[in-house]
């Protein structure tokens, strides 16, 4: 049974901002605040928006309107609002002076942007994109490194109604285009160059080959912005509560990446929620998220962050370079309070040893991306946290808009578990027919059974594919996809995937796009890719290659074809070469008997395959 890894003091209860809402609350304790929010929207959300302090311009006309169903459920309807007034221009109102964002190279170069300086930045930013013809419900692509710029853009782009279309800054060029020409892109915001690992990435280059290879007209503003044409008076657009807001690219188990879209007023009350009461950031604190913009915790941070007023540090280029301790140095100088980090970032750091620097500034890990092992989140909350930093382990996705499961400051935690349910999420642990675990301690599907205010609405132009993905399992219940069980002491715990989507080192990918990307190499026939435990990434992939009659290649000359395609963050690990892939006769590749072939697992019910003489082949490749 894990132990207890954070038992709350008196001092931490009462300055937490979940006591506070518990009061207005007039409920027993939190677990009541949890089961009553969960109970009753109508009565939660309100009470959410109005503690946190989230500024709606026109109030709404009810909370939300499942008439379509909850597939297609709205909230907020009526209202209007703003997400770039509510995190940024309003703060400068406030307080002008106060530092909003601070930028911070590998070479060492820090620079800072206050709330007034970056209100106009934003608006200037805006002028310019109205100018290029940009407007609202028009997709505006962010390739940026995780600098102030990220701050300036995304908001930009909130402030004339417009759609962020944030792109992973370590994607090569075709993987860039792939999500420009589904975006269709009407301006892409990048830079000529940024430093990873001491090395120059050709940002623009990789642009300007994306836009060719996707044959989009995007136009390109580059960053540090010229602005000094655009007056800064151009007012923040308040738009109705679900106008477009985010759309992410994300990948499944099949076909392209899907474009998750996400909404005004559902994506900042949601991300605002979570920050304030389940990361416990106050007003004036300062937020540090080892991050990059195409994966959700970019936007969560800049969203979460901003909407409570709180100060956020980007950093460009590695955690870990040019030293180990770069993460450590960043939270001693900037007084960090509250620092999001994955798991795979923190085993990657723990050989390093303990940090020699003073930490005492923290408040709160946020950690989410992969589950947990025991060791490396020992390390964190005992080595680096000193056992008074709680971890804030979360558990979402892109789809979700912020989290299901977290735990929060004011309650014991469990090693590696994530708590329970987040405020007004419905959670519940599933068996096949769809009937709750929950008491029983067995594993199951995890399942939210109401509707939520930053769940997506949608994947772009595929209604179809969104109802397939998460509603066609069990009648009106969100099937997330990952195998959950809850202790006899009510402690949530994950136990990964339920379907054969990967997380390399807290990135999701797809087994088509890797396969793609292999099947790009000319000497490829087919592929088909696995995901693979990992001790530092939590998981690699490892491809299966046929080759075209006569062909010939190495494993290496696949792998870079691959990273070329991809980036270098989802360069496999391994690749094979066998004559045949497992398939049923309908030739649909099994990746399920693959993969047990391949870890050695049990290989369950081979009855649907053509071919299993194939499994053989593997299992000396792998040999």
């Amino acid at each position: 049974m894990n132990e207890l890894a954070w038992t709350p003091d008196l001092a931490t209860i009462e300055r937490a901002n979940a006591t506070r809402l518990v009061r207005k609350a007039g409920v027993a304790d939190y677990a009541e605040l949890v089961r009553r929010s969960q109970a009753d929207p109508d009565w939660f959300w309100p009470l959410c928006v109005e503690d946190v302090g989230i500024e709606f311009s026109q109030p709404w006309e009810r909370v939300l309107d499942d008439s379509r169903g909850p597939e297609w459920t709205t909230w907020f309807p009526g209202g209007r609002v703003s997400i770039a007034r509510n995190c940024v221009h309003r703060w400068a109102a406030r307080r002008p002076d106060a530092i909003a964002a601070v930028g911070l190279g590998e070479d060492g170069s820090r620079r800072t942007l206050t709330f007034a300086e970056l209100s106009h930045d934003v608006t200037r930013l805006a002028e310019q994109l109205v100018a290029l013809g940009v407007g609202e419900g028009d997709r505006v692509a962010i390739f940026l490194p995780m600098s102030p710029e990220v701050a300036v853009a995304s908001n930009a782009i909130a402030h004339i109604g417009a759609i962020q279309v944030p792109v992973f800054s370590g994607f090569a060029a075709p993987a860039v285009a792939q999500r420009l020409q589904a975006s269709e892109a009407k301006v892409v915001i990048t830079q000529r160059s940024s430093s990873r690992r001491g090395k120059t990435v050709p940002m623009l280059a990789i642009c300007e080959e994306a836009i060719r290879e996707a044959g989009s007209a995007a136009q390109i503003v580059l960053a540090p912005f010229e602005l000094d044409a655009h007056p800064g008076e151009l007012p923040a657009l308040e738009v109705e509560s679900e106008t477009p807001y985010l759309l992410a690219y994300t990948s499944g188990t099949t076909g392209k990446p899907k474009g998750v879209l996400h909404v005004q007023g559902g994506f900042l009350v949601s991300i605002a929620r979570e920050v304030c009461y389940q990361a416990d950031v106050h007003e004036g604190d300062v937020m540090h998220f080892a991050t990059d913009m195409g994966w959700i915790m970019g936007p969560w941070t800049v969203v979460g962050a901003g909407a409570l007023g709180a100060t956020i540090v980007f950093a460009e280029g590695a955690p870990d370079w040019p030293a180990p301790d770069r993460l450590w140095r960043i939270v001693e100088a900037e007084r960090v309070t509250s620092l999001g980090l994955s798991p795979t970032l923190v085993r990657a750091l723990l050989p390093h040893g303990d940090p020699a620097n003073d930490l005492s500034s923290l408040r709160t890990f946020v950690t989410t991306g992969e589950p947990w092992n025991p060791d490396p989140y020992r390390w964190l909350a005992e080595s680096v946290g000193g056992s008074r930093v709680p971890i804030i382990n979360c558990s979402g996705g892109t789809e979700v808009g912020a989290c299901f499961l977290s735990p929060t400051p004011v309650g014991p935690i469990k090693a590696c578990s994530l708590g329970g349910p987040a405020l007004g999420m419905a959670m519940d642990v599933v068996d096949d027919a769809g009937n709750s675990l929950i008491g029983t301690g067995e594993v199951g599907e995890l399942v939210c059974r109401r509707p939520f205010p930053g769940m997506t609405r949608g994947f772009w132009r595929d209604p179809d594919k969104y109802l397939e993905a998460y509603w066609s399992r069990i009648p009106g219940v969100w099937v997330h996809g990952d195998w959950a069980s809850v202790d006899a002491d009510g402690f949530w715990f994950l136990h990964g995937r339920s379907d054969d989507t990967m997380n390399i080192a807290g990135k999701r990918i797809g087994p088509a796009e890797l396969e793609s990307a292999a099947v790009g190499h000319p000497a490829v026939r087919e592929a088909a890719a696995i995901g693979v435990p990992h001790e530092v990434k939590g998981e690699t992939a490892w491809i299966f290659c046929c080759l075209l009659p006569g062909a010939e290649a190495t494993e290496d000359d696949v792998a870079a074809h691959v990273a070329a395609e991809l980036g270098k963050a989802f360069k496999p690990d391994r690749v094979f070469f066998v004559d045949a892939l497992p398939k049923t006769r309908s030739a649909k590749i099994v990746r399920r008997a693959l993969k047990a072939k391949a870890l050695g697992t049990d290989l369950g019910d081979l009855s649907s395959l053509e071919n299993p003489e194939s499994l053989d082949q593997i299992g000396a490749a792998v040999a």
